[in-house]
């Protein structure tokens, strides 16, 4: 899962597979599919066994990477014990909601208000700020200040929506997280800048996490694409949508976009990719159905530097034709800098600036960009 949110490195790979391989291996037992504990009344559906879901997942008509199989495995296996431990009444009675609307041949309505709170006019860029409560490998930080210190803190500074890593194993967030976000984002009712939508950025295998993030108070979800496929991506947005929620699906090539887009999805993230002339490319030549929008999105990722690029990278993104930025770790990597706190990231990743007049890296005060960027962004 750290692959779709904030990739790791390739020589990093074998030791990521093996990782999440033997998690696997310890969390699941092979024998016998989750059934709900007798004194469950949970409408939840059994989850397929290990080798059921190999064989689900090896003759589907998308296929899935082998990591995508490994991630995918070891969430099952994390949602497998949520199910056993006995979620919550209000859980239960959202997943029922699912349900009864997926029996009916209706066609849910999509909400869109998040995606038009995404989508400005052309020559801008909007901001998800994501929270996590740790960072893996940033060489730099290793902890992150409590969700209600900086959710107000994203809202202040202009970001569009707050994204919670809601994945205990990879940002060390769990939905109690995505709670206090939301409490902390309502108690800005009535004021400007007002409450920001919050997103459950958590790796989506069933739909009982769709409700459980409904419960928390998130606005919308995310869908890995590479993970589950379309035809779990379409089901996925309709579920979601039964619930009131959007969905952000996570598309790694232009393949998975199209899939994406054919699937319903009407707001699109290109993750793990780095560079903006491969993030573009993975949206250049989408095939959008008359009368429909798509917003897509940017997945920043994070430098080995303490050099700024990533401010540059949001940038030409916007030049590009993105709508909106998505960016993690790179708020952190300077702590409670005064300069360069998360805040000052956000404002100026916004900033009307370009890499032929501007660059952030100008800290001293003097060059081009210097002005704006020490300036501009403490206002």
């Amino acid at each position: 899962y750290a692959l779709t949110m904030t990739p790791l490195r390739i020589h990093q790979l074998p030791t990521a597979i093996a990782a999440i391989a033997l998690l696997t291996t310890l969390s699941v037992d092979p024998s016998s599919a989750f059934a709900p504990g007798a004194n469950n009344k949970s409408p939840i559906q059994s989850l397929p066994t290990r080798s059921q879901t190999a064989n689900t997942i090896f003759t589907t008509s998308t296929s899935l990477n082998a990591l995508g199989v490994f991630v995918r495995k070891a969430k099952e296996a994390d949602v497998r014990k949520y199910c056993q431990d006995g979620p919550p009444e209000s859980v239960l009675s959202l997943l029922q909601k699912i349900k009864d609307s997926s029996d009916k041949d209706d066609e849910v309505e999509l909400p869109t208000e998040l995606q038009t709170l995404l989508t400005k006019r052309k020559g801008t860029i909007t901001i998800i700020a994501e929270y996590k409560r740790k960072l893996e490998g940033s060489g730099f930080i290793t902890d992150v200040l409590d969700p209600v210190l900086l959710s107000p803190v994203f809202r202040e500074f202009g970001a569009a929506a707050v994204a919670v890593l809601a994945d205990e194993r990879t940002g060390g967030c769990t939905y109690d997280d995505i709670v206090a976000v939301v409490e902390e984002q309502d108690e800005a009712l009535g004021d400007v800048p007002g409450p920001l939508p919050v997103i459950s950025s958590d790796l989506i295998v069933d739909e009982i996490q769709i409700a459980q993030a409904a419960d928390s108070g998130a606005k919308a979800v995310t869908v890995t694409y590479g993970v589950v496929g379309e035809e779990k991506v379409q089901q996925f947005i309709k579920d979601a949508a039964s619930l009131g929620l959007e969905v952000i699906v996570n598309v790694g090539t232009a393949e998975e976009a199209q899939g994406a887009v054919n699937a319903g999805a009407s707001i699109i993230s290109v993750t793990g990719v780095d560079g903006s002339d491969n993030k573009f490319a993975v949206i250049e030549s989408l095939s959008i159905p008359e009368g429909r929008n798509v917003c897509t999105i940017a997945n920043i990722l994070a430098k080995d530097n303490k050099a700024l690029e990533e401010v540059e990278e949001a940038w030409m993104c916007r030049d590009a034709g993105f709508n909106c930025v998505w960016v993690s770790d790179a708020l952190y990597k300077a702590g409670n800098d005064p300069v360069e706190h998360p805040g000052a990231i956000i404002s100026t990743m916004k900033a009307k600036s370009s890499v032929k007049y501007a660059s952030p890296k100008a800290r001293s005060g003097k060059g081009e960009g210097a002005r704006e960027y020490l300036g501009d962004i403490l206002m």
